[in-house]
């Protein structure tokens, strides 16, 4: 059942149609946000992030990195990065 809502963040929304990212985006929409929309908070890509972003969590799509916020009083899930992992944790 598809509880929670994708809401994308501006960040997010140019970063994903740069040519780095673009062919993610179906990927994204068809696998990752199925899974997002059931339980954004728990599967075996998913991470939350510590420290100052302990209220981030992260969805790894093999070398990439996608980030995001729960808001659990209006059941959305708000997609705020993508980024390689090799620049995600700088």
């Amino acid at each position: 059942m598809d509880n929670y809502k994708i809401a994308e963040t501006l960040t997010f929304d140019k970063k994903i149609k740069s040519k780095k990212y673009s062919n993610l985006y179906d990927k994204i929409v068809d696998y990752v946000y199925p899974l997002l929309r059931s339980n954004p908070f728990f599967g075996p890509n998913i991470k939350k992030l510590k420290g100052e972003f302990k209220e981030i969590y992260r969805f790894r799509i093999g070398k990439y990195r996608l980030f995001y916020k729960i808001s659990e009083e209006t059941v959305i899930v708000f997609i705020l990065d993508i980024e390689a992992r090799k620049d995600a944790y700088k």
